[in-house]
Formats: C-alpha cells, sequence, structure tokens
C-alpha cells in the first residue's frame, strides 16, 4: 500500500510522434524521439534555448510530480531540517601544508558554497582566498570545481561551473590583492596544473561536442586565442586529462578510454618541449605513472590483472626496463597510489573491503595500516609535501562518521585531525552493519553491504532500500551517510549491492559486468534483491531500489525483469534510452563509450546486447510499481530527453501500478544543484518518495 494522492490533474501524456529507425535488418518505432531537442548543444549553455513544445511537457511533468507528491510535503520539510540539523554548519577540510602556508576549505555558518582558505604554517591569522557564497551571489547555478595554487603561493587558478552543463570557466587571482587577473579560460576542463615558475598553466579545452580534446599551456597577460596546444586527442573515443606530479617536475597527460590508456609526460620547466610517451596505447592495458625525479614508477595492468607497480630509469622507462616494486597478486586490486620521497602508500580493495598499504622505498618493507570494521569507506586524501613521510586518509563506515588522520608512513603514527560531527547527535551503539554474499545464477557471490538498527527483527516486516551502481570499474564504497539515516530511523534496512561492473572484488568483477556481459549486472542486483527476501532482511514488493546514471540503467532494467519484487523504484538521471544514446555519435559521450558498452552501429553483436536490456527499449504491458526518475535539463552526460522519453512510454505501455513521475531541475546538470544545502531538497524527495512507496509518513525510532 501507498500513500500517493490522487492528483486532480490528469498525468501528462506526451504526444506520440512515430520516428522509423532501422539497423542490422531490425525495425523499430520511437514514439518520443521528438523529446531530444535538434538544438540540444544550445540548451546546455541557455536553458531557455529549449523548443516551447517540449519545455511545456517538462513543465507540466514537474507540476504533476508536486502533485503526486503532495501528501508527502510536510515530511520532506522535516527530512530537511533533520538531515541539516545532522551536518556541521560551519564544516571544514584540516589544513594541508605546503611551504609557508597552510592551505583549507571550509564553510561559514550558514554558507552553500565552499571557502577556500589559508594562513601562515606556523599559525596567524586566517585568509579568505575564494569565497564561494559571494561567486555564487545573483547566479541559478554555481559550482566552484578547482582552486589551485601556484607553486610561488602568489597566485591561484580556479575553474567553476555556472550553468551546470559542466563547460568551466578558468580564472586567475592575485592573492596579495584578492583581484582576479584579466586572464579568463572558457570551454574548459577542471584539470590546471602550473608550470615550474608560475607563469603559467596547463589546461583542458573541449570541443563543439563537450569533449575534452587537447592540453593546452596558458601563460599570465595574453588572451586565451594565444595558448599554446600541447597536446591533442583526435579521437573522441579517448578522454584526456592532465595531473601534476607531487614532487613538482612534471605534468602526466592521461589519455584514456574503457580498454586501455597512455600518459605523456611534460616537463614543467619547458612546457613547450614535445611530451614523451611512457608506452604507446594497446588494448587492454591500463597504467597511470608518478614521478620520483630519476626513476618513474608505475600502475600498470600488464601481465596483471588487478595492476603491479613497477619502476624504471626516467630517461629509459621502455617496458624492457620495468622491476616490480609491488607484484601482481590477483584479487588485490590497486586502485590509487601516493607518492613520496621515501615512502609508496597504496589504496587497495580485496573482495570488496578496502586496504590501505605502505611501503618504505629505501628498504623495501611493508605494512598494512589495519582497520576494524567489516565494511567501510577508505580514501586517500590531499597531499601537497613530497619530502613529507606523512599521508593523509579518511575512514568511515555506514554506522561510523568519518575520521580524517594524518599518517606517518615512518613511524606509523596515526594522528586523528577531524572527527565528523552530526550536531544533532548519533549513538553508532543503536546501528549494526553486516557483510552478506548474495550467491548469483552462475554460482559467483555478490558483496552487499547492510545497515540496520541494532535488534531489528529479521522476519521480512522492514522495508529495505536497496542501493546499485555497477559500471566503469566504480566501486559504491560502504561509507557514513547522514541522509541514509532518515530511512534507517524510520524502519528501513539500507543495502548496497556491490554489483558487477564495479571493481569490488578486482578487475574481474568489472571486466564481467561490461559489453557482452553487460547482463551481469542486472542479475546480480535481483540476485541480491532476493537473497535479502531470502534471508529475512525483506519481503518481495517491500524493497525501494535506487540508483543513478549508469545505476539508473540498473534501475530500468531491473524493473523490466521483475516489477513485483520492487516497493518503488528511484531512477536519478538515469541512462535509459541506452540503444538510442549508443547509436548517436553526435554526444559527447557516445565514442568514447563504446568500449564500455559495445558499438551498436557497427556491431551487430552489441546492438542486440544493447537492445536487449536498453530499459526504453524493453517497457511492456504490465504493472510497474512507483517510479521517480529526476533528469537535469543541462547535464551533458545523461541528457535531460532520456527520463523523459522513458516515462512517456511507461506511462503509455504499462497495464498499471504507478505513479511514474518525472521530476526535472531546470537549472541543474548531472551532479544536481550544488549547494549544500539546497541538495538536501533532492535527498528529502526521493526519501519521502521511497517511504510513500511502502505506506508511510515514517516516524523516527
Amino acid at each position: 500500500m501507498t500513500a500517493f494522492a490522487s492528483p486532480t490533474i490528469a498525468p501528462p501524456r506526451a504526444e506520440r510522434r512515430p520516428a522509423e529507425r532501422s539497423a542490422h535488418g531490425v525495425k523499430w518505432v520511437d514514439d518520443y524521439a521528438w523529446l531530444r531537442a535538434a538544438n540540444w548543444e544550445d540548451v546546455l549553455r541557455d536553458p531557455a534555448a529549449l523548443a516551447p513544445d517540449i519545455r511545456t511537457l517538462i513543465d507540466a511533468e514537474n507540476v504533476y510530480c508536486d502533485a503526486a507528491l503532495a501528501p508527502t510535503k510536510a515530511l520532506q520539510a522535516a527530512l530537511v531540517a533533520e538531515m541539516r540539523a545532522r551536518m556541521e554548519d560551519d564544516d571544514s577540510q584540516p589544513p594541508q601544508t605546503d611551504g609557508p602556508w597552510a592551505y583549507s576549505s571550509r564553510y561559514r555558518p550558514g554558507g552553500q558554497h565552499r571557502l577556500v582558505c589559508r594562513r601562515p604554517r606556523d599559525g596567524g591569522d586566517e585568509t579568505i582566498l575564494l569565497d564561494g557564497d559571494a561567486l555564487a551571489a545573483g547566479k541559478d547555478f554555481f559550482s566552484l570545481e578547482a582552486a589551485v595554487h601556484a607553486p610561488d603561493h602568489a597566485k591561484l587558478a580556479w575553474a567553476a561551473d555556472d550553468l551546470g552543463s559542466e563547460l568551466l570557466t578558468i580564472r586567475v587571482r592575485e592573492l596579495a590583492s584578492g583581484a582576479d587577473l584579466a586572464d579568463r579560460i572558457d570551454n574548459a576542463a577542471p584539470d590546471i596544473v602550473w608550470t615550474r615558475d608560475s607563469s603559467g598553466f596547463l589546461y583542458v579545452e573541449q570541443d563543439e561536442q563537450h569533449r575534452p580534446f587537447r592540453v593546452m599551456l596558458h601563460r599570465l597577460g595574453t588572451t586565451q586565442a594565444d595558448d599554446a596546444e600541447v597536446f591533442a586527442e583526435r579521437d573522441p573515443a579517448w578522454f584526456i586529462g592532465v595531473s601534476g606530479s607531487l614532487n613538482g617536475l612534471t605534468a602526466m597527460i592521461d589519455v584514456h578510454g574503457h580498454d586501455g590508456s597512455e600518459t605523456h609526460v611534460v616537463d614543467l620547466a619547458d612546457p613547450t618541449a614535445p611530451p614523451r610517451c611512457v608506452v604507446p596505447r594497446r588494448a587492454g592495458h591500463f597504467y597511470d605513472v608518478l614521478d620520483h625525479g630519476d626513476r618513474l614508477f608505475i600502475r600498470t595492468n600488464a601481465a596483471a590483472r588487478d595492476f603491479r607497480i613497477v619502476e624504471a630509469p626516467r630517461e629509459a622507462f621502455d617496458e624492457a626496463n620495468w622491476r616490480d616494486v609491488v607484484p601482481h597478486r590477483d584479487g588485490c586490486y590497486l586502485i590509487d597510489a601516493i607518492l613520496l620521497e621515501n615512502h609508496l602508500a597504496l589504496l587497495a580493495r580485496e573482495d570488496s573491503r578496502p586496504r590501505l598499504i605502505v611501503l618504505d622505498l629505501p628498504t623495501g618493507a611493508r605494512h598494512d595500516v589495519a582497520f576494524a570494521e567489516a565494511t567501510y569507506a577508505l580514501d586517500l586524501g590531499t597531499v601537497y609535501e613530497f619530502a613529507s613521510a606523512r599521508i593523509r586518509f579518511a575512514s568511515s563506515s555506514m554506522a561510523r562518521p568519518e575520521e580524517t588522520f594524518d599518517y606517518d608512513c615512518a613511524t606509523r603514527a596515526r594522528t586523528l585531525v577531524k572527527r565528523q560531527v552530526v550536531p544533532s547527535g548519533f549513538d553508532p551503539d543503536l546501528y549494526e552493519t553486516r557483510l552478506l554474499f548474495a550467491p548469483a545464477p552462475d554460482g559467483e557471490t555478490v558483496p552487499v553491504s547492510l545497515l540496520m538498527r541494532r535488534g531489528q527483527a529479521l522476519d521480512g516486516s522492514a522495508p529495505l532500500h536497496l542501493y546499485g551502481y555497477g559500471s566503469y570499474g566504480w566501486s559504491v564504497d560502504a561509507g557514513f551517510s547522514t541522509a541514509r539515516l532518515s530511512l534507517v530511523d524510520r524502519g528501513f534496512i539500507s543495502a548496497i549491492a556491490h554489483v558487477r561492473g564495479g571493481t569490488e572484488k578486482g578487475w574481474r568483477w568489472y571486466e564481467a559486468g561490461k559489453l557482452a556481459q553487460k547482463p551481469n549486472t542486472f542479475s546480480d542486483f535481483l540476485a541480491a534483491a532476493r537473497h535479502l527476501v531470502a534471508e529475512g532482511y525483506a519481503a518481495e514488493g517491500r524493497i525501494v531500489a535506487q540508483g543513478a546514471s549508469a545505476g539508473g540503467l540498473l534501475m530500468g532494467a531491473v524493473v523490466n525483469a521483475a516489477p513485483s519484487l520492487f516497493a518503488g523504484i528511484v531512477a536519478d538521471v538515469p541512462f535509459v534510452d541506452a540503444l538510442a544514446t549508443m547509436m548517436d555519435e553526435t554526444l559527447p559521450l557516445t565514442p568514447p563509450e563504446w568500449l564500455e558498452w559495445g558499438d551498436p552501429i557497427r556491431d551487430p553483436a552489441a546492438f542486440a546486447t544493447i537492445r536487449g536490456y536498453s530499459p526504453y527499449d524493453n517497457v511492456t504491458a504490465k504493472a510497474y510499481p512507483p517510479i521517480l526518475a529526476i533528469g537535469g535539463l543541462t547535464d551533458p552526460r545523461v541528457a535531460y530527453w532520456e527520463p523523459a522519453k522513458w516515462v512517456a512510454k511507461l506511462r503509455a505501455t504499462m497495464t498499471g501500478g504507478g505513479p511514474v513521475l518525472l521530476h526535472t531541475d531546470i537549472g541543474a546538470g548531472h551532479g544536481g544543484k550544488p549547494g549544500r544545502y539546497d541538495r538536501l531538497d533532492e535527498i528529502a524527495l526521493t526519501t519521502a518518495f521511497a517511504l510513500a512507496c511502502v505506506g508511510s509518513q515514517g516516524k523516527t525510532n
């Protein structure tokens, strides 16, 4: 039984305008293809450019969604208030030293956007370098995406998005005066690397199709038109990025796709010299490079499915000269690394659990940093100083707020520098976490992380919230979420299904959930849900499933396959029109994504696979549970028309159930609203929807 209103207005009915399509001997009709605006690139820059008939439908959908969820308005307000009460009003990140200064960021009480600050290393008055609230004033959307100080500590390059379309503008602030220079870079990505003499910086430019395609050098005091091209990638199947080495000597241009990568090294003392390619790209080879001065350290999957670390002389880094530093061990996936003068710190994952491994470079001694929980999240923090022995990491679990530590790799001393505070109160003893392994149909086991109130009866009576993603090798960490508590304190059990397509169980877990094996992602999620039912954590029809972006595709696929299993579906910026999107070469992400999903234009087998699971193409005449789809009008990753088409087809095809709701944020893109408090409105919306799906307005325990 649900708790939705019966709106006095009828649900919008999108007009059917049949468009015939054909490929590989198959013909089909797309009734709602017209919702894809012909001028979609203009809409990314100016939402007002959207065609009136499409805008009318989008606005009507928002009105209907509000009407259907009208009974939850008071609950949404209460949820926002309690979520806000769990947040530190003046939340801050601990200072991180670099030379004479300690850099940090924080929020002012009541502030929506972060302040970038510094103070003298040995103590003294704080200076606000960038005031995000002031920069956002008067704007419908503002997101500060990057802030990078120069080696001379006299300048700061910062990048911001004013639309949500991820087309950034880079500016440069003179720190002595607090004024921005005349320099301005448009159509940029957030990557910024200063030259060694602080006279300019490298950045990544995006092309007309919104794809990062070249690295440019900007010299201060010149115009963007004068910038020099350092490296360009003309093949749209490859992304590029640029990052600086910790020792400040080089920049690494990372060229990567879904089937390999390539690194080009730039000398930051002579950035116009031709970059040096470490290893030319080849199918299946992924690697990245760290600079240690006279030698390079390379994280590579060459002869190492879950990666190994090798080193090579700086002037002779051919593969023939590679020497193992951290040998490969199958099932121990090496994710990330920090290279210091005398230490190498590695973030790894094994059987869904993160690990932190530290290597003493002069002696070769190796040790692990221990963590107590069965399931938890672990992240490496920013480090500025190469000569230090200190790294920073943050750890949390689903039942333990985040703790940030400075760790001395030499002495093994762990110093707590910040503990997340829940101002309204949080007692970890009231909660319990578990890690289960659900049997999949093919004999694999799917890790499932769980959070519940301690003493929760496991008789199927509790509603369950089940989250999943499972694409691109991204793992969903079992970390702390104050927003999640709003469901758990109202009786929900919260679960994360670590399905194939991520790397929770190593690189093989990713490969077993992409291309032709993509359906494993969906069957894993269903296996997790059914296992939780079998073990008493839930009952059929009492599960609210949620996923975002590629996780939204997961939501569409599983609700098509087993609608009666779910009480409701939340699909946030969902990639549900997979076949049409992967057949549209003009979209920003389509050519690079063919090695993730397959190329349905040229490959009949890929066409058949994608057509077999694409949620929009597999909507059929049956009852569906309540569905809430959320889109962003300026989203360059999953275009607004994907959820709009899906909702239109669901309403026109389903035989019962629902309601099916669409909320499109007119002033935001893929990440939703950027303000830390504004973001709570969407979380409250989806939380209230989940509660309504199980017939509850929700009372906290």
